[in-house]
């Protein structure tokens, strides 16, 4: 009985003092274990991470304000109402792109009318799609702040994480050759360091890239509506020019 008891005694003393040994392996524990470089690559990438999430929440909250902004626009410049009317609802708040782009157009074209007594001068059409053209670049220009950030983010971010993961490793080996032990309670801590800075570089790319492609599309095609409604506005303009000179 004795010999049998003194076997179980040893092995629960075993037991206890390898659990007393085992790192903590949750994302807080092993980010307060880390090396101090990992440490900074962990901050730099959930920095990111978190700038990367604000930017695509703006942008996509941006963008559907904008679409539902100009199909309201759109409805009311199509209804054959004056357009003379509609510049003196709009004119004092342009509050998005088309507006803007409608606004601009036709100040260029009451200005060119009134400098000539109410008849439209000679290259004022040019002059009407030289500032749409610019209104047009000026709008996409703010629509697309910031996007470049997510591009930089969703490339630089997987070699940031692997930085920290080669440095973990590093850390590892250090820790092998230092003890002269190469069992799991020695190297597993820089290990897990190492894939946890792996998985926020991931974590800070992924969506970074998705939403980077998804938004670039979105207002890809937004500049192509804005384009398309500054053709179509700018031959109305033309055949009410070519009317008036007959």
């Amino acid at each position: 009985m004795e010999d049998e008891v003194v076997p179980s005694a040893v092995g629960v003393v075993d037991a206890v003092e390898l659990s007393g040994s085992v790192p903590d392996f949750s994302f807080f524990g092993m980010f307060a274990q880390a090396d101090f470089i990992v440490q900074m690559v962990m901050i730099i990438l959930l920095a990111a991470s978190v700038w990367c999430w604000a930017i695509i929440y703006d942008k996509v909250k941006r963008l559907r304000a904008v679409a539902e902004s100009a199909d309201e626009f759109e409805s009311e410049f199509w209804s054959g109402n004056s357009l003379e009317d509609l510049y003196e609802r709009t004119r004092h708040n342009p509050d998005h792109p088309l507006a803007m782009l409608f606004v601009s157009a036709m100040r260029e074209w009451q200005r060119s009318s009134s400098k000539a007594g109410g008849k439209i001068a000679m290259g004022t059409q040019e002059r009407i799609y030289r500032v749409m053209h610019v209104t047009v670049s000026r709008e996409m220009e703010r629509l697309e702040h910031y996007l470049s950030v997510l591009a930089t983010v969703g490339s630089t971010a997987p070699f940031v994480g692997l930085f920290g993961t080669v440095w973990g490793i590093m850390n590892s080996f250090q820790s092998i050759a230092s003890s002269n032990n190469s069992s799991l309670a020695v190297v597993a801590p820089g290990i897990a360091e190492a894939l946890a800075a792996t998985a926020m570089g991931l974590v800070a790319a992924i969506p970074a890239v998705v939403a980077y492609n998804y938004l670039s599309n979105d207002i890809g095609r937004y500049a192509n509506r804005l384009e398309s409604f500054a053709e179509e506005f700018g031959t109305i303009l033309s055949r009410q020019m070519e009317e008036e000179h007959h």
